[in-house]
C-alpha cells in the first residue's frame, strides 16, 4: 500500500517557530533542531505548501540542503484558486515551490482545499492532466488533494478523478460526529473508493491540546502523564488506511512530545478508544449554534453572508476558548471564501425563515460580530 515505508507522524510546516518578536520571521535554527530530532527517530515525512508564507524556502535549508534527498518524503500543494486566472499563473506556483524548496522533485504532490468554487479551477486549467505529465517525467511521485468540505463534494471528485492517489482530510475526534464538518462521513468515501488518507488537523488546530475542562478531565484521568494533544493524534494514527498524521508543530517543547508516544505507535487499545468515546461525548455536550452547514440560508441571503462559517468559527471560540484561532478561522472561511462578515446583516430575516434547525440567525451574527469585531 502507499506509505508502507512512512512511519506515522508527519511534520506539518504550516506553524515553524518564529524568531522572538517577529511573526514573521521563522527561526531557521530551531527548525533544523526540530528537523534533526525527527529525522533522528525515524520520522521522514514533511508538508508543505506554496501558500505557507517562507515556509518551502525554511524547509529547503533546514531539511533539503542537510539530508540525502532520498532519506525523506516531501509534500507540497497547488493552491490554483488564490489569484491564478490563468493556467500559466497556477503552473507558476509549482515551479515556484520546485525553485524555493530546492527538491528537485515532490514525493507528494496535491491539489489544495478542494471542494466548493475551489474544486472547477483545477479542471478548467487541465491541471489534473498537466501535474499527471509532471508525475511521468518523475517531477511528482504521488498526486493527490487535499479536502475541506462535504463528503458527498468528495465522492464527485474521487468518481470523476480515479486518478487521485491520496486525499488529505480534516479528521480529529472533536470533528468525528460534528454536524459541519462531517469528518467520519468524508473519511469513509475516501476509503469506499480505495484511497489512502493523510490526516491533516489532528488536533484541530491546536484546539485538542486544551479542550474544555470537562474533556481534559476525562483524558487526564485515564493517563495523568500524557497531553491531551498526545490523544488526538493517536485517535487519528488508530484509523484503518492512514498514511500519516500531519502535526503542525511550532517548537522543540511539541515536537518531542510528539515523538515521545509516536515512535512506538501501533494502534489504540480497546480501553484508550473508549476513552476518546467518552471525550467525544462530553465535548458534544458543551452548548454550541446547532448549525449543520446544509447553507439553506446563505441561498437567500441577500448580502451573501458566510452564515455557516460564521457560526462554526464562534463554535470553535465556544469549545476551546482559543480567540485568535477562532477569529483566523473566521477570515478565512469568510471573506477568503468571497462573503461578506456578519456586521453587514440587514436584518431580513430570510435566513431564518429558510434554516431547518430554526436557529435564531440575526441574533447569533451580533454575537459573531462583536466577539471577532468584524
Amino acid at each position: 500500500m502507499l506509505g508502507d515505508n512512512i512511519k506515522k507522524l508527519g511534520f506539518g510546516l504550516m506553524r515553524l517557530p518564529r524568531i522572538a518578536g517577529s511573526e514573521d520571521v521563522i527561526d531557521i535554527e530551531q527548525t533544523k533542531q526540530m528537523v534533526d530530532e525527527f529525522m533522528a527517530a525515524g520520522f521522514t515525512y514533511f508538508d508543505t505548501a506554496w501558500a505557507y508564507p517562507g515556509s518551502e524556502d525554511a524547509i529547503r535549508q533546514a531539511l533539503v540542503e542537510r539530508y540525502p534527498r532520498e532519506k525523506f518524503q516531501l509534500a507540497t500543494k497547488n493552491a490554483a484558486w488564490i489569484n491564478c486566472k490563468t493556467k500559466e499563473d497556477a503552473i507558476a506556483q509549482y515551479t515556484t515551490s520546485l525553485k524555493q524548496s530546492g527538491a528537485g522533485y515532490f514525493d507528494f504532490y496535491l491539489l489544495h482545499n478542494l471542494g466548493d468554487s475551489r474544486t472547477h479551477v483545477f479542471d478548467d486549467f487541465g491541471l489534473w492532466d498537466y501535474f499527471q505529465n509532471e508525475k511521468a517525467k518523475g517531477k511528482i511521485k504521488h498526486l493527490g488533494f487535499s479536502f475541506h468540505s462535504t463528503p458527498e463534494q468528495l465522492e464527485e471528485i474521487l468518481t470523476a478523478h480515479p486518478e487521485a492517489e491520496f486525499v488529505q482530510l480534516q479528521i480529529n475526534y472533536g470533528d468525528w460526529e460534528n454536524p459541519a464538518i462531517k469528518s467520519r462521513e468524508c473519511y469513509e468515501v475516501a476509503r469506499k473508493h480505495g484511497k489512502p488518507v493523510i490526516v491533516m488537523e489532528p488536533v484541530k488546530g491546536g484546539n485538542l491540546a486544551t479542550p474544555p475542562e470537562s474533556v481534559a478531565k476525562i483524558l487526564k484521568a485515564a493517563e495523568p502523564e500524557s497531553s491531551c494533544a498526545s490523544w488526538a493524534v493517536r485517535f487519528a494514527a488508530d484509523l484503518d488506511g492512514v498514511i500519516v498524521v500531519l502535526s503542525g508543530m511550532s517548537n522543540l517543547e511539541q515536537m518531542r512530545d510528539n515523538l515521545s508516544y509516536m515512535k512506538g505507535f501501533t494502534h489504540l487499545t480497546d480501553a484508550e478508544r473508549k476513552v476518546i468515546d467518552e471525550a467525544r461525548i462530553a465535548l458534544a455536550k458543551v452548548p454550541v449554534i446547532p448549525c449543520t452547514t446544509c447553507n439553506y440560508c446563505a441561498k437567500v441571503c441577500p448580502m451573501d453572508i458566510g452564515i455557516s462559517a460564521s457560526f462554526t468559527s464562534l463554535n470553535m471560540y465556544t469549545l476551546y476558548g482559543n480567540l485568535e484561532s477562532a477569529k483566523n478561522n473566521e477570515k478565512w472561511n469568510v471573506e477568503g471564501m468571497g462573503h461578506k462578515h456578519a456586521s453587514k446583516c440587514i436584518k431580513c430575516g430570510k435566513c431564518e425563515q429558510a434554516c431547518p434547525q430554526h436557529i435564531e440567525i440575526r441574533k447569533e451574527l451580533v454575537r459573531v460580530s462583536e466577539t471577532f469585531g468584524v
